[in-house]
């Protein structure tokens, strides 16, 4: 006869294994995503000497340019990833340059949430969430209102980050343009940002890209580079996005 105690757990678990659905992944190779994007003289390359686990990771470059005046990213793009009236997990491992200069004053972009607005007419690609460090502290936010003009609530210092070491983020979105939409982010296992009842969306319902990569976007917003460090590289390994947590945390697949 079977415990009714181990029979419940079982169920559970089945119940779980059914509801769980996880709509992407990647273990750090090229292959696998919609498209790439590397301004300038950056680079996305697929590397084996530098991994979290398994065989490969993705290896983001970007370098400054004083004579150039565009943008930096290195990144790679899954489209139509989130979207309004969706709840998702979305997780990715990083890993900054042993020698990482700690900038305190210039921001540079690990993750964001992004789509093509330029049929409104004030703006092309818009970002909506994002994922970056100033300095060595960790921020993320939400865009919310009107595509041409929105309102930013920024969450400074979630976490502090360290050059030369993997670290994991998840993130946990209800995508919604009214107030009953939540952000939740974990980073290295412990959540440090819990927002309820708000909006994580602007007022439009079109699909939005997910990225992951660098993208040295302090370098073009503040016109200059501070500190020294023209170089700058990041590792990325096991992404990926579900209905469930698991689905998003490298260490669950």
């Amino acid at each position: 006869m079977i415990p009714k105690a181990i029979t419940t757990l079982s169920l559970l678990a089945t119940v779980f294994s059914a509801s769980a659905t996880q709509l992407f992944s990647n273990t750090g190779t090229v292959s696998g995503w919609d498209s790439t994007n590397h301004e300038h003289s950056g680079t996305v390359q697929e590397v084996t000497n530098l991994v979290y686990q398994g065989s490969t990771a993705l290896k983001m470059t970007q370098i400054y340019d004083s004579s150039y005046t565009g943008r930096y990213h290195s990144e790679v793009v899954k489209n139509n990833a989130a979207q309004r009236g969706q709840e998702r997990f979305y997780g990715f491992m990083f890993r900054l340059q042993q020698d990482w200069q700690f900038s305190p004053a210039q921001s540079y972009n690990l993750g964001q949430f992004i789509a093509d607005f330029s049929d409104y007419g004030c703006d092309d690609y818009i970002p909506s969430s994002m994922v970056w460090i100033v300095g060595d502290q960790l921020y993320s936010r939400v865009k919310t209102g009107p595509p041409c003009s929105p309102t930013t609530t920024t969450y400074k210092n979630l976490a502090t980050v360290s050059a030369n070491a993997w670290h994991k983020v998840v993130i946990q979105a209800n995508w919604q343009s009214d107030g009953t939409g939540y952000y939740k982010l974990w980073f290295d296992g412990v959540k440090v940002l819990e927002k309820l009842n708000i909006a994580t969306l602007m007022d439009d319902g079109r699909a939005y890209q997910f990225r992951v990569g660098l993208y040295a976007n302090g370098w073009h917003d503040d016109g200059s580079m501070k500190g020294t460090q023209g170089t700058r590289q990041v590792w990325y390994d096991e992404i990926g996005y579900g209905t469930t947590f698991a689905d998003a945390d490298p260490d669950q697949w």
